[in-house]
Order: structure tokens, then sequence, then C-alpha cells
């Protein structure tokens, strides 16, 4: 029966991912601790892109300037804010002179994101040898600078990316956000990042090592004489998802990327309401399926067989005395809070909340209902106050 074949193929893809879980467990670790370093100590650029966020902006950059590192400046880039970022720029500008530079954003030229333009404006003006992008919507902890120079000097990295601690307060964060980690840790050993893998066969690996390519643009860290070796956000400036392609980029020019948990050193809280939840996943959401609705629709089929399915196969097989039904059912539903439990508890979650798990891939499926709905109809999405096909 059709519904025997669904679930032993849910149970065996959970079983499979929770092979790379366990996998990821142990290779995306924490940065390592820092360390004074020898010789002369070259000057870090801390690069923030802003745009509408007078909610966050005091944060970040407090918790940068007052990092305790040697040689180190922050840029700010005003993306053509329209609310009250500017003047808290000019504030914290006066107030830490010393380290912070303010910069004004350039008119968008054709052909560009906002996010990638804003970013190569910043790596214009920086001074520094090493380059690191934050989002404004993160914050450092005390000593994150000199962990994050740590990462850079390992022998096996060339760029590294942060997947922040994120920090979740209402409902649908709660339930929604974590899905976004659970999909990268269950999916994608962190370790293809900076080599391909083993099971590839050597002639293929070269060309096929950007596959596997991701980074988290909330925190990406590499030196500046490599970031303009591949492109920098030149190479990725009509990209939505434009830390994955830039990740890409870095892959295919040879860079090895080292992918770090944020536990400890960055945290971050993307979205403050339901609404800007939404909006922010929305506006990219088609994007990350690389605008390939085969690819979308196949994607949103095998999260209902595999994430909905078994909650609703089990009452069922109860009703009907099903004992094949049943064990399927019930070992992949074991599977999904077992795997979202051991998230919570590694990203310091409310455990609680591994339980909105099927809540939360039926939030995604009406988004991408909504995103689909956006290709078909032409509509113009918007993030911030700007289209985001711009």
């Amino acid at each position: 029966m059709i519904l025997t074949w669904l679930l032993v193929f849910a149970l065996f893809y959970l079983i499979v991912t929770s092979g790379i879980f366990i996998r990821n467990r142990y290779e995306l670790l924490p940065l390592p601790a820092g360390s004074h370093e020898a010789g002369e100590i070259p000057l870090l650029s801390v690069c923030i892109p802003a745009r509408n966020e007078e909610h966050t902006i005091e944060t970040i950059i407090r918790s940068t300037c007052t990092q305790d590192d040697p040689r180190f400046e922050v840029l700010v880039l005003d993306d053509r804010s329209t609310d009250n970022t500017p003047d808290l720029l000019q504030t914290l500008g006066n107030e830490y002179n010393r380290k912070l530079r303010v910069l004004q954003g350039k008119p968008l030229p054709e052909g560009w994101m906002g996010k990638p333009w804003a970013c190569r404006q910043l790596s214009r003006e920086a001074r520094g040898e090493l380059l690191l992008f934050l989002d404004a919507d993160t914050s450092l902890m005390p000593g994150s600078l000199q962990r994050i120079r740590a990462g850079l000097r390992s022998e096996s990295i060339d760029m590294l990316t942060v997947w922040p601690e994120q920090i979740l307060k209402t409902f649908w964060e709660q339930a929604v956000i974590p899905l976004v980690y659970y999909a990268l840790v269950t999916l994608l050993p962190a370790g293809y990042g900076r080599r391909s893998p083993r099971w590839i066969p050597a002639p293929f690996r070269k060309k096929t090592n950007h596959w596997f390519a991701v980074a988290c643009g909330q925190c990406i860290a590499v030196p500046k004489k490599l970031y303009e070796q591949f492109g920098g956000h030149n190479a990725v400036r009509d990209q939505v998802v434009e830390d994955v392609a830039l990740a890409k980029a870095a892959r295919k020019s040879g860079l090895r990327i080292g992918m770090f948990s944020g536990i400890g050193t960055v945290r971050c809280r993307m979205y403050r309401s339901a609404v800007e939840l939404t909006e922010g996943l929305r506006k990219n959401f088609l994007a990350g399926f690389y605008g390939s609705i085969p690819l979308f629709l196949v994607a949103g089929l095998l999260h209902l067989v595999v994430f909905i399915l078994p909650f609703l196969a089990l009452p069922l097989s109860l009703a009907i005395t099903n004992s094949s039904w049943l064990f399927l059912s019930s070992a992949s539903i074991t599977l999904i809070l077992l795997q979202r439990l051991m998230l919570a508890l590694w990203f310091r979650w409310n455990p609680l909340h591994a339980l909105s798990h099927p809540l939360g891939v039926l939030w995604f499926q009406r988004l991408g209902i909504i995103s689909l709905l956006d290709r078909l109809k032409g509509r113009n999405v918007t993030w911030k106050g700007r289209p985001v096909n711009r």
C-alpha cells in the first residue's frame, strides 16, 4: 500500500539525516579560543551594513566597539535609511569616534541588490587586512573578535562563517527559526565547506566542490586579499541569497570555508514579530531553491511526507489497528522529536518548542504557497522599503 511505502521512505530519510546530525555535532563547533598572535597583528575591519535598523544598531555597535582586541576598526554604512538609524549613528559616531566610522551609502546601481552593494562599499573603505561582515541585528559577546581571528589562523580555513546563537522570544520565532538550523545540521556536513566529499570521484571534486558551500551572512570573515581574489560581493551583486552565493564563489576559487556555531560568541535576533518573520523569509525563500519551481515543489512534497504524514498516520494506525503503520509512524515521530530536542539543547532554546515541529513545517508550506504566487503573479516583494528585485 502506498502509505506504507511513504512511511518507509520517511523513516529512511530520518535515519540518514540523524547520521548527518550526529556528524555535525562534532564538526560544527564553536570558534576556537582566542590567543595572542605572534608578530605584527593585522588590522581587522568590522563591516556592518545598516538600513532601517533603529531597533538593533546600538546593540551591535556597542558590543563591537567595546571588544578587547588589539587592532580593529568598525565601519557602518547607512544604506539610505528612512527611520531613526542616521540619528543614532551620529550619536554613536561621536561616542566611539576612535573606533567607529559611519559611511553614507551611495544610490543603488542597476543590476545590484541592496545588501551586496552595501557590503561592496564597506569593503572598499576598509583599511584592514581582514574583513568581518556582520548584520546589524547581531551582537558580539566579549572576546569574539579574538576568537574570529583564531578561526582565520587555522591552516585548514581561508574564510569562516558563524551561525549565531539565535535569540527567540515570540511563539512564531520559536516555532519557525529553528527549522532553518534544523535543515542545515541534518542535510549538510559542516566539513564539506573545507573539502569535497570523499564519495565524489576525485576527477569531479574540483568541479563540484561549490555544490556544498553555504555561509550565514550574519557573520562572515575573510582576508581582504582573498575576498578580492574571488570577486567578493561584486561576484554576487544580483543575488537575493547573497551569503550562499558568496560561499559558492569562494569555493569555486579554491577557498576552504570553516563553519562554526555562534555559541558563546555571536548572537542574533532576526525578526521581532510574526509579520516581520513572514516578510523577512518571504523575500528569499524561492531564491533559496535557485529559483527553480520544480525543485521548490519537490522539496515541499518531501517535507509533507517526512514531517507531516507520520503525525497523521499515527492516530489512523491506532484506529484501524495497523501494526506496520504504527511502528513506522512512531519511529519517525520519535526521530523527529529527538533531533529537535538535541538541536534545542545545542543552541540553548526552549526544549518544549521541539513539539511545534509539525506546526513550523506547515508554516513554511504556507510561506511556500505565498512565494509561489508571488512568482506566478509577478508580485513585487519589498524589504525595508526597497524592492528585492533591484
